[in-house]
């Protein structure tokens, strides 16, 4: 291949497929033919306001961290894959060397370079060089959009591994976005014995029943000693007041993880929270996720494609971008920057 296109944000609200250079490998990287990206709502964010917490955006900028593709080349120094592999791409690259990397920690690298996140480019590109050890190869049975998923689905092992979710663990997740979904799935997987979605959107509520999950309609319940029906809260709404209302449902030493990057402050009765001893974790990203989230899926413990509602060829990058304003009883589009796989998928289907 000796395009390379992309689509480039030039300006907030803005966005333009352009050829840019095909990258050269260099020796422990790789070139990937990027497949599938899932559209997240950091896209947005950055597309729509153009910042995220201290994250602005001041310059041109390619989108898309999900991502998922195919091994084109490798640098001389590349042993892990090889020209041909599949791939899933785990899309934050640390330095390996500081005091978080050594400690296992490298997600909270302050030299993290992540796609898609300012002043880095992301993967809504034909081709990408990467370092190769953030590259796992899919199982034949897996897609290249459930390679891609399994960032989402990162997040939601992280949430669980932040909550310490235990086996027998009675779960509420509240958010049914693409997030929850997965992170429900995940607490069913690590064996809790029960798991409750809540959310506002009954098209949401409906994917998590044909999933097999208990649901409740967000803000029916109140928030107040005498409900308390959980173990681990996790909060993937982000909204306002979700946090302290769910946990409210926490029964004594109940464990919540709060995903995301709160829009605004959230206010917490902590004096009344105090006797339970309630412990709160904040999840920024995720580690060591990518052969959990792989093995999770290919053994079909975790069905990520279920929360595919919606597919886009390169050209209509603002299109699956803007696709949650645009129709609300969607989930999770994904983009091909190669082109549609197949007929059988024209543009903007559910």
């Amino acid at each position: 291949m000796t395009s390379n296109r992309a689509a480039v944000m030039p300006e907030i609200g803005t966005l333009e497929i352009r050829d840019v250079p095909v990258p050269t490998p260099t020796p422990l990287q790789a070139l990937v033919r990027i497949e599938a990206v899932g559209v997240c709502g950091s896209d947005t964010a950055y597309f729509q306001v153009g910042y995220i917490g201290d994250w602005v955006v001041d310059g041109p900028l390619i989108l898309g961290h999900e991502a998922a593709g195919t091994v084109i080349a490798v640098g001389d120094e590349v042993t892990t894959v090889q020209v041909g592999d599949r791939v899933a791409i785990e899309p934050g690259t640390p330095c390996r060397q500081c005091h978080e990397c050594m400690a296992g920690r490298y997600h909270l690298c302050p030299d993290f370079i992540f796609l898609a996140t300012p002043p880095y480019d992301g993967a809504l590109v034909e081709q990408l060089a990467i370092d190769s050890r953030q590259l796992f190869p899919l199982p034949d049975s897996m897609s290249f959009e459930a390679g891609a998923m399994c960032e989402p689905l990162s997040v939601g092992l992280w949430a669980c591994r932040r909550a310490n979710l235990q086996p027998g663990d009675h779960v509420r997740v509240t958010g049914a976005g693409p997030v929850g979904i997965l992170a429900a799935q995940v607490a069913r997987a690590e064996g809790a014995a029960d798991v409750v979605v809540s959310d506002i959107s009954e098209f949401r509520l409906e994917l998590a029943r044909s999933l097999g999950f208990r649901t409740e309609l967000a803000g029916t319940v109140p928030a107040e000693r005498g409900h308390e029906d959980a173990d681990v809260l996790l909060e993937c709404s982000g909204a306002p007041t979700a946090l302290a209302e769910g946990l409210w449902r926490l029964r004594t030493n109940g464990r919540a993880a709060m995903v995301g990057m709160p829009k605004q402050d959230v206010s917490l009765p902590l004096s009344r929270l105090n006797v339970k001893e309630i412990s709160i974790a904040l999840v920024n990203r995720y580690a060591h996720t990518w052969p959990t989230a792989i093995a999770l899926v290919s053994s079909g413990r975790a069905d990520v494609e279920s929360i595919i509602t919606h597919r886009f060829d390169l050209a209509d990058t603002e299109a699956a971008i803007t696709l949650a304003q645009r129709v609300p009883d969607s989930m999770k589009a994904v983009i091909y920057p190669g082109g549609l796989p197949d007929a059988e998928h024209p543009r903007e289907v559910r």
